[in-house]
């Protein structure tokens, strides 16, 4: 009895174990992920080139609430500004010039005002009547979108291509040439 228990025991120690290495082995397997580190590293979101930029939702003028998903597909500027600033005063006939010449083409103009930083809340309509616009203008009352977005300066636009990510990040005025030449290069 004796050696056929260790017998039985020995047989079933070596039986089992090239078992268990394959199944350590096949519990192992390396899977390939379904996107390269490359496309993953870019898939972040982010205000850098290549990162999916963050998604808000803001009202517009008419307090009808617009995400900036909502226009994925499309090429985005996004713009932000307020009514008092001098540089960005003097943007905004280019990008309505534009904007009327494009909005055809898959690309939207947003106007993220900052209206937690003007003086008079009125202003905002009174400018927007004044040139004209007739591209979204959004309005950030509490000034989320533009901590978000990091902007310590304005006017700032972000060039944002149709999968969502961002192409561009201009600080300072931008005129109709500009704009024509940076959305021509994003894909």
């Amino acid at each position: 009895m004796f050696i056929l228990f260790f017998g039985l025991l020995f047989w079933g120690y070596y039986h089992h174990k090239p078992n268990q290495q394959i199944a350590i082995h096949k519990e192992s397997k390396i899977v390939k992920p379904s996107i390269s580190a490359i496309e993953q590293d870019a898939a972040k979101i982010g205000l850098q080139k290549g990162n999916m930029a963050p998604d808000f939702q803001l009202a517009n003028t008419d307090g009808r609430t617009i995400k900036l998903s909502d226009y994925r597909g499309e090429k985005v500027i996004l713009n932000f500004w307020a009514t008092w600033c001098p540089p960005c005063k003097t943007e905004m006939p280019y990008f309505e010039k534009f904007y009327e010449n494009n909005k055809d083409k898959n690309v939207i103009v947003l106007a993220v005002n900052l209206t937690n930083l003007e003086k008079n809340k009125n202003n905002i309509q009174q400018f927007i009547h004044n040139n004209h616009l007739s591209f979204p203008v959004l309005l950030d009352s509490n000034g989320e979108v533009a901590n978000l977005y990091q902007n310590v300066t304005i006017p700032t636009s972000f060039i944002i291509d149709p999968t969502g990510r961002i192409d561009q990040k201009l600080v300072g005025p931008i005129d109709t040439k500009t704009l024509e030449t940076l959305l021509s290069k994003t894909n």
